[in-house]
């Protein structure tokens, strides 16, 4: 699965990924905890744990992987996602398990049926509801909403194949 960035990463929700990482306080941060944190600091969109795997083994700081299981990076991203670093989501069409550093806001995606490339959208669609009017007794604490659809190198690809 090999997912572009469609944007320039400024211009993303997430601007702050790559740029000096500052690793939050009240973990033991060892050397394969800082990598799979790196990997999702540095990224700007979700990744499933074998993504971020594959991406540490070929890292320059990983000495080839040394060290390092797919165990060990699903471990480390249950204890952030317990500690509230990390966000877990599940693609509503396969059901594979994606993680995103928790940033303090949150973002929502256009993912694409052919590539399952992400696209992050600039602006929460939500921002201006009010979404609790008209439901008693319910509060809402948060959303995610994923558009499901085909990017513009995949309808390219297409169009080129039936000319």
């Amino acid at each position: 699965m090999n997912r572009k960035l469609k944007m320039p990463a400024q211009d993303l929700p997430y601007g702050d990924c790559g740029k000096e990482i500052s690793y939050p306080q009240g973990l033991k941060w060892t050397r394969q905890r800082k990598s799979v944190y790196r990997v999702l600091w540095e990224t700007a969109e979700p990744l499933s744990a074998i993504q971020i795997y594959q991406r540490i083994t070929v890292g320059e700081d990983s000495g080839g992987g040394a060290g390092y299981a797919v165990s060990t990076v699903y471990r480390i991203l249950a204890a952030f996602e317990e500690m509230g670093l990390v966000e877990k989501s599940a693609w509503m069409e396969d059901g594979s398990v994606v993680y995103s550093l928790n940033r303090g806001g949150h973002t929502h995606y256009a993912v694409c049926l052919n590539c399952h490339t992400r696209i992050p959208l600039r602006h929460c669609p939500f921002s201006h509801i009010h979404l609790e009017e008209g439901m008693e007794g319910f509060a809402v604490t948060g959303h995610k909403l994923e558009l499901y659809g085909y990017c513009r190198d995949c309808l390219e690809n297409e169009r080129q194949q039936v000319e």
